[in-house]
């Protein structure tokens, strides 16, 4: 079977246009069975915001927004600070790490780490942090969080 070149440009865009509207049709989702629309839509609408509980991290990020954030993990639930020193204490200077452990708004998903640095004549030395600080910076953020949700228990 021989083609004459006069055919060839009418095959060619003949190719060119079908391929065109298979793909379209893929596409639109022309020819698909309704189980993969189905499966599609129910995969996305399951997939999850964040990989933590949305009050612990909102009341974290709230209770510690005048520390200056190095790292913000909404899926792996860490929030970690870089040093913050008041203008009242310049020679100390303090870091927070705040882990959120769990899906569910409860105080054990909850773990905080507070750090502290004093200023020496050799530059920034490490110093003890009252067991009580992480326990009270815990605390607040908790009851934020219960604040949070409260309202938005109350908004519904």
């Amino acid at each position: 079977m021989t083609i004459s070149r006069t055919r060839v440009p009418a095959l060619l865009v003949s190719t060119v246009m079908a391929s065109v509207l298979l793909t379209a049709c893929g596409t639109l989702g022309i020819g698909k069975s309704k189980a993969k629309k189905q499966s599609r839509a129910i995969s996305t609408a399951q997939a999850p915001n964040m990989g933590v509980n949305s009050f612990l991290w909102r009341a974290s990020l709230e209770t510690l927004n005048f520390m200056p954030l190095e790292q913000v993990d909404p899926f792996g639930g860490v929030i970690v600070t870089d040093w913050y020193a008041s203008a009242e204490a310049p020679n100390e200077r303090f870091k927070a790490n705040v882990y959120i452990l769990d899906t569910n708004l409860r105080a054990d998903a909850l773990k905080t780490s507070i750090f502290k640095q004093t200023r020496s004549a050799g530059g920034w030395q490490d110093a003890s942090v009252d067991a009580d600080t992480a326990r009270q910076i815990e605390n607040a953020i908790l009851t934020r969080a219960r604040q949070l949700y409260i309202a938005t228990v109350d908004g519904q």
